[in-house]
C-alpha cells in the first residue's frame, strides 16, 4: 500500500475487523457496577459495625432501659426473609437464562421490600404510642437510629429495584441484559437480611 492509500484508508469501515482491546473494555465496563456495590457494602458494614460497637460500649451503664420487642418485628424478619428468597430465584433464574421466574422473583423481593417498610413503620407508631420515644432514653435512641439507618438502606435497594424491574418487564429485553442488575439486586438483599439479623440478634440479647 503506497503512502497516499494509507492517508486516505477508514480502517472503521472494514469489515470483520474488530478493534484490539474493545471487548476488554466492554467487560471492563460491565464490572464497574459490580465493583460500586462491594465499595458500598463494604461501607455500610463499617458504619454499621461502628453502631453496634457504640451500642454494646454504651449499654453497660446504668440509665440503659431495654425497649419492648414488638411482635411485629418478627413478622418483619420474617418478610425480609421471604424478600431475600425471592431475590435469590430471581439470581438464580437469571444465570440459566429463564426471564419468567426472574419477573417473579423480583416481583416477591420488591413486593416484601415494601412490605417492611410499612411494618417498621407501624412498629415505630406503635412504641411511639406507649410512649417509648428517642428522647426518653439511650436504648430507645439506639434503637430508631438503627432501624431508620436500615430502612433507609432497604429504600434506596427499592430505588434500584424499580429500574431493575422497569428493564425486566420491557417485552423486548433480553437476560443477559439484566443479568448484572438482578444480581446486584439479589445481593443487596442479602446484605439487607444478614445486616437486620444482626440488628435483631443484638436488641433481643440486650
Amino acid at each position: 500500500m503506497g503512502i497516499f492509500d494509507q492517508l486516505t484508508a477508514k480502517p472503521w469501515l472494514d469489515e470483520g475487523e474488530v478493534p484490539e482491546g474493545l471487548g476488554q473494555v466492554a467487560a471492563r465496563r460491565g464490572a464497574i457496577p459490580q465493583f460500586a456495590l462491594k465499595l458500598f457494602l463494604a461501607v455500610a458494614t463499617v458504619l454499621f459495625t461502628l453502631f453496634f460497637v457504640t451500642y454494646f460500649e454504651r449499654l453497660i451503664y446504668s440509665d440503659w432501659r431495654p425497649m419492648p420487642e414488638p411482635w411485629l418485628l418478627w413478622l418483619n424478619t420474617a418478610i425480609l426473609v421471604a424478600g431475600s428468597i425471592g431475590m435469590q430465584r430471581a439470581w438464580k433464574a437469571a444465570d440459566e437464562g429463564d426471564m419468567a421466574p426472574v419477573r417473579t422473583g423480583l416481583a416477591i423481593g420488591g413486593g416484601c421490600a415494601v412490605a417492611f417498610l410499612v411494618g417498621q413503620s407501624l412498629v415505630w407508631q406503635n412504641l411511639m404510642s406507649l410512649g417509648y420515644y428517642a428522647t426518653t432514653n439511650p436504648a430507645n435512641a439506639f434503637f430508631y437510629v438503627l432501624t431508620v439507618l436500615h430502612a433507609l438502606h432497604v429504600l434506596g435497594g427499592c430505588v434500584a429495584w424499580v429500574r431493575t424491574a422497569g428493564s425486566v418487564w420491557q417485552q423486548d429485553s433480553e437476560i443477559a441484559n439484566v443479568r448484572v442488575s438482578v444480581e446486584m439486586c439479589a445481593i443487596y438483599w442479602h446484605f439487607l437480611l444478614v445486616i437486620w439479623g444482626t440488628m435483631f440478634a443484638l436488641l433481643l440479647l440486650t
